[in-house]
């Protein structure tokens, strides 16, 4: 695997090596890793229908505090609920949540809780490949994460046609998880980078600073004259290839595939209901790319690893998640979208149930993987529910212990794809897509 600078597992993209990327992936796709194409081609236990479309996951990255969301225990005393003692009731009668959520609150008929989620795990790394990929580390291979499974299922194998790669991330990779696994690099997403607040946005590989229309259209023309091997050997099935991923690639940056990112179209009201911040315009690209036919797209969400300071995190923090998420839920119903997409809302763990008020955390949460929480809304699961529960402290799963390979079958479920599918390895065998230790969340499905 990679590693970044950081020492987190994935990579940044360049303008370039987007774009080189995308040339070569096409080709790839025709000339190399057969051995995945004839495996899928062999697969008869992938569905083709189901009742989701495509799948935005709010990865809520460094783990979001149970206490502080959707499982708040006021009852616990102050320290463990903090200044957060008076959780609000809900749209659905007996649902309650934090009190930083009223917008949420007001949504709580579309989504499902899952208040016992749980894989023992402290450790980021550890977490993130378990909540991405259903799978315990340590065995042989590195498993693929969902994002990579749907487009393996669901992308350009399965016909899928949108000039917009069928996994995207706003705006950056996971970073503690090689999102491809054994499938391999072209099944890692597309990231995008900048800044989705910011005007223009500029996408990497897409929109280029301080670089026109006219100057793009002018280097794609240099680019041609420059390619002599091209001309030379047109009719070879290598360049064929090359030639059908550059035109992709050049639709990407010069049509309409690039007109998905440009906010300028939306009205200005609804961006500020989605909140004129990186989470809530990426909330708002995210539905456009629904609207496109993007399958996963995933939108990182930094800033929930607060070992200090805490409570002040919290009051930027959950008022940008507020208008955001509800919003988006909003929005996707309005327009007819939110039956055919799924909404993952969740972290690698929840947060330590005490707060650590000595300093230097001065009131901060550490990791917890005993029991937090998890939403899913739309693609047909059930909403206004609440599956399971943790104890009066939000310390251990009370009742019906969920997985992330439980929770992952569902969605796969609602996507058309059996979870017992089969992906194929390098070596030419083959795994199902979940463990065999995964259940489905039957209490929404």
């Amino acid at each position: 695997m990679n590693t970044n600078q950081d020492g987190c597992f994935g990579d940044h993209m360049t303008r370039r090596s987007f774009l080189g990327r995308a040339l070569a992936g096409a080709a790839g796709l025709c000339l190399a890793d057969s051995l995945a194409i004839r495996a899928w081609a062999a697969t008869p236990a992938a569905k083709t229908t189901g009742k989701a479309k495509s799948v935005i996951q709010i990865w809520m990255w460094g783990g979001p505090a149970h206490l502080d969301t959707f499982d708040p225990k006021p009852d616990a005393g102050n320290d463990y609920c903090g200044p957060y003692k008076k959780p609000i009731e809900t749209n659905v009668k007996g649902i309650r949540i934090c009190e930083q959520l009223p917008e949420l609150a007001k949504q709580a008929d579309k989504f499902a809780i899952i208040r016992s989620m749980t894989h023992g795990s402290n450790a980021h790394e550890t977490a993130t490949y378990m909540m991405q990929t259903g799978r315990n580390p340590g065995e042989r291979w590195v498993y693929p994460c969902v994002g990579a499974v749907v487009s393996f299922f669901k992308g350009h194998q399965a016909g899928y046609r949108g000039q917009l790669p069928p996994y995207v991330v706003l705006t950056e990779p996971l970073g503690r998880a090689s999102e491809g696994g054994f499938l391999g690099a072209k099944y890692k997403p597309f990231a995008t980078g900048g800044d989705p607040a910011k005007t223009p946005f500029e996408v990497e590989g897409i929109v280029a600073p301080g670089i026109t229309e006219a100057q793009q259209r002018q280097r794609r023309e240099w680019l041609d004259q420059l390619n002599t091997l091209r001309r030379a050997a047109p009719n070879t099935p290598a360049m064929k290839a090359l030639a059908r991923s550059e035109d992709e690639a050049y639709d990407m940056i010069l049509g309409d595939g690039a007109k998905v990112f440009d906010l300028s179209t939306e009205k200005d009201e609804l961006r500020e209901r989605y909140g004129k911040n990186t989470f809530g315009q990426s909330c708002l690209v995210a539905r456009r790319l629904v609207e496109k036919g993007v399958p996963y797209i995933t939108i990182n969400y930094p800033g929930w690893d607060t070992h200090k300071n805490h409570f002040q995190t919290m009051r930027t923090k959950l008022p940008e998640l507020d208008k955001g998420m509800a919003t988006l839920l909003q929005d996707l119903a309005d327009r007819g979208l939110l039956e055919s997409t799924v909404v993952w809302w969740s972290g690698e763990f929840g947060r330590t149930p005490k707060i650590q008020w000595e300093a230097p955390y001065n009131g901060g949460r550490g990791h917890w993987g005993s029991v937090f929480s998890a939403v899913l809304a739309g693609g047909g699961f059930k909403g206004g529910c609440v599956v399971g529960s943790s104890d009066a402290r939000g310390e251990t799963v009370k009742e019906r212990p969920t997985t992330p390979a439980d929770l992952i079958a569902s969605i796969y479920n609602q996507l058309g794809i059996d979870p017992s599918a089969s992906l194929p390895l390098p070596d030419g065998s083959s795994v199902p897509a979940t463990s065999s230790s995964a259940g489905l969340l039957k209490e929404i499905i």
